[in-house]
């Protein structure tokens, strides 16, 4: 593990800023990252100087996790990052040595002195000012202590304001339909097994209304999904716990939310006395902030570590939300620990979810971590035959040819709940017409439908194949890893988005865990060399792309 210097680290400190500016936002960016300045790299932590004390603290405690990733991206040996406060009148080289960075000295408010001039802007060194929380006993308001802690307090006060709006915001609901939704300010409607307070009221509890179409009966079950319906029965027939959490995760409309709601279900039947809670994250993060309004934090503790199942889904909405993780977190744990059963469902494998801590993570993959897969032609088929009779008994009078089912689930291989929407467009179209469901209507009315599902190959099925292929795992590709068995893989993914997507190299960079489109472009120059002169690229190449083309 090689030492850096300052000088060595100025070149690479730059292309750091830069990304900085484009990923954290030019306002973050401009108040805080660029105050910074580099000291060296020493034993795989890099150190770094910031004027204040409380600068230093700050950025340690909002941007720590992004610099870190960033500085890996440039120097490969970083483990670490470290923020120092350097005194007045020392460089940021002179903070390297042992002693010259130190806590801020005990409280000077009241001495007059003048701020330093930095950028045009007044800046307070560690003389001017301890580090603390608040105002020093009996600052006056003008004093440089006293103007610290003002901004800081109000520094904290937008943060916990923002972060608040932004948990509000009930968007994240959206293919879950208006009856999922809070309707108004009061609390969620509840309609489910006996997930009711303590108080015993259903209006009381957090739960979703269980949707009486998604019960294991009306699952399709394939081998794309066998696995996730397997352990979801397992869990529902509420034997002893084997494996908690159960984490399920896919893409949007193949599944996850029937096999919640079946569950749930299911639990009910078998386990009439337990107390079932099933919600979705957004949900949970609207209870959470109505619990901080209405000062009942002890209520949303007690409501929510004293049920039997804990189910959420559409976990990836609290990422980035700093004060609903550690809620989570803490209720997570809780319940754990008491043997009771926790289910979760996003849409990534909780190792891919950016914004997301690393305590829960690591927590997500405690129990089993199963992927719905997306799926194939006899699952299409098998869904759409199920979803005919069910509309059988209401257009009794509409005819459908076989054949027209397999044309379907030949061609709408997307989403699920696209799949079936079309069925049921169809069934409609023919039932209002008064004509047979054939082929000519099937494409007639089912034109938009039919042209958006035809084949697109995206980045992320370039990434699951060329990992696949290169025998590399997925969290690999997408790091800041530099071993030439991931970085050769990770290029022949870049070159290929480039070459079978529409997305820009920009875009590209974003989706391999933040790169540069600069490293975009000499990833694909690469591969085009390589390709010309290395016969085993070239096979690889042309093999990739049957796949993904097929």
């Amino acid at each position: 593990m090689r030492d850096i210097s300052k000088a060595e680290m100025a070149e690479g400190w730059s292309r750091v800023l830069e990304r900085s500016r484009r990923e954290l936002g030019q306002g973050p960016h401009d108040s805080w990252v660029s105050q910074l300045s580099p000291i060296g790299i020493e034993g795989g932590i890099a150190r770094l100087a910031a004027p204040t004390v409380f600068i230093a603290d700050w950025i340690d405690r909002h941007y720590a996790g992004a610099l870190l990733r960033l500085l890996r991206e440039e120097f490969e040996d970083v483990a670490r990052v470290e923020f120092r406060a350097v005194p007045r009148g020392l460089s940021a080289g002179d903070a390297a040595s042992p002693g010259a960075a130190r806590p801020a000295p005990a409280s000077r408010a009241g001495s007059g002195r003048a701020p330093a001039a930095r950028n045009g802007r007044p800046t307070w060194s560690d003389e001017d000012f301890p580090d603390s929380r608040a105002a020093p006993k009996g600052a006056r308001r003008g004093d440089p202590a006293a103007d610290q802690a003002g901004e800081g307090r109000d520094e904290r006060r937008d943060e916990r304001r923002d972060e608040r709006r932004d948990e509000r915001r009930g968007d994240h609901a959206g293919d879950r339909g208006d009856a999922r939704r809070s309707g108004g300010g009061g609390p969620i409607p509840i309609r489910v097994t006996r997930a009711a307070s303590e108080s015993g009221d259903p209006a009381d509890s957090p739960s979703l209304p269980l949707d009486p179409r998604f019960t294991f009966d009306r699952f399709v079950v394939g081998k794309p999904n066998e696995l996730a319906h397997a352990a979801a029965r397992r869990v529902a027939e509420g034997g002893e716990v084997t494996f908690n959490p159960l984490f399920l995760y896919s893409a949007s409309g193949l599944g996850k939310t029937h096999l919640m709601h079946a569950m749930a279900w299911r639990l009910a039947e078998s386990r009439p006395d337990a107390r079932v809670v099933l919600l979705t994250a957004e949900q949970f993060m609207y209870r959470f902030v109505q619990a901080l309004r209405s000062k009942d934090m002890i209520g949303f503790k007690q409501l929510f570590r004293s049920v039997d199942v804990l189910m959420i889904d559409d976990v990836q909405f609290i990422a980035g939300k700093d004060s609903t993780q550690e809620e989570f977190f803490h209720t997570f744990n809780a319940l754990v620990d008491q043997g009771k059963q926790v289910v979760i469902s996003g849409d990534r494998n909780p190792v891919d979810i950016d914004g997301l801590e690393e305590r829960i993570r690591s927590r997500l993959q405690w129990g089993l971590v199963v992927d719905l897969h997306p799926t194939d032609y006899e699952l299409r088929l098998g869904i759409l035959q199920s979803k005919h009779e069910m509309l059988a008994h209401t257009h009794p009078e509409v005819e459908i040819l076989p054949r027209v089912l397999e044309f379907l689930a030949h061609r709408i291989s997307s989403n699920v709940r696209v799949l079936e929407g079309a069925l049921t467009r169809l069934m409609a179209f023919a039932s209002l017409v008064g004509r047979p469901a054939d082929m000519d209507m099937a494409q007639e009315c089912l034109a938009d439908i039919l042209r958006a599902s035809d084949r697109k190959v995206t980045v992320e099925e370039i990434q699951r194949k060329v990992a696949a292929h290169y025998n590399v795992r997925m969290t690999d590709l997408l790091s800041p890893r530099r071993a030439r068995a991931v970085a050769r893989p990770r290029q022949v993914a870049m070159y290929l988005s480039k070459s079978l997507t529409s997305k820009s190299l920009p875009d590209i960079g974003r989706r391999f865990g933040g790169r540069d489109h600069t490293t975009v472009i000499h990833a694909c120059k690469t591969i085009e060399k390589l390709k010309d002169t290395d016969s085993q690229m070239a096979e690889d190449l042309e093999l990739l792309r049957r796949m993904l083309e097929a």
